[in-house]
């Protein structure tokens, strides 16, 4: 296959964004998935076009594990209709939702949304898309930083990510006689929408999070969409079953 396709989940906003937009830079073709933002999805496409560069997207709900075979069939046609091919190269499982709740006081319904969204959808997207990802090829499950360090409030959470770190190592176990590469990507705290906007729109939260960072900021979406694009276009293949921490250093 002569051109690297990338899947990336989550792609209309945010981190995920950020990483659509520098794979393209890059010239790296671009799928991405997006939820409910339809039109967020399209401006992202088309400013993608605009530029030069080659993407296109396609609704998935990561939470409906039921369904994720019509998903891959929708993504066969795009590949054979748009790429004139049946691969991807590289997969990103980056679509989430932050909840803010104690331990005390989380409820079910609030833990199977994380569970269903940042566990289960992506062990079962993932052994969907298998036999779709090329030899050779590169996954990238996005945690978080909250699995070295506590934060009040975002246990839960926590856990599912935690639980996401397993899940890279032993598929970077199972998946290296194919020669792909799994890799963990955590960012720290970053300056989007998540969990609410808290990070990039409570002045006090952004000054206490930039006190206790080594580089006295926090992120900003382009620092993980740097990183995304460097993990997976790298001529770097040895790396494998790796958690990698993209913070500015904080909590250290």
């Amino acid at each position: 296959m002569s051109q690297k396709i990338a899947l990336i989940t989550g792609g209309s906003r945010g981190l995920g964004r950020s990483a659509v937009e520098h794979l393209a830079r890059a010239g790296v073709p671009v799928i991405f998935t997006y939820h409910r933002g339809k039109a967020d999805a399209e401006s992202v496409v088309a400013a993608i076009k605009k530029t030069g560069g080659t993407a296109a997207t396609l609704q998935l709900d990561t939470a409906n594990t039921a369904s994720f075979p019509n998903f891959a069939e929708t993504l066969k046609s795009v590949l054979a209709e748009e790429f004139d091919t049946s691969r991807i190269s590289f997969l990103v499982n980056n679509a989430g939702s932050g909840v803010y709740s104690p331990l005390a006081e989380t409820t079910e319904e609030q833990f199977d949304t994380l569970m269903n969204v940042h566990f289960k959808g992506v062990f079962f997207l993932t052994q969907q898309l298998l036999p779709m990802i090329a030899d050779g090829g590169r996954i990238i499950n996005v945690s978080s930083g909250l699995t070295r360090f506590s934060l009040p409030g975002y246990g839960a959470y926590s856990c599912m990510k935690g639980a996401i770190e397993v899940f890279t190592r032993y598929l970077a176990q199972e998946l290296g006689d194919r020669g792909i590469a799994v890799n963990t990507l955590a960012p720290g705290a970053v300056e989007t929408d998540f969990g609410g906007g808290v990070v990039r729109d409570n002045a006090e939260i952004n000054t206490m999070i930039a006190a206790a960072t080594a580089m006295g900021r926090v992120g900003l979406p382009d620092d993980i969409g740097k990183a995304v694009a460097a993990l997976l276009i790298s001529d770097s293949q040895w790396m494998t079953g790796q958690r990698i921490e993209v913070s500015g250093g904080q909590n250290i």
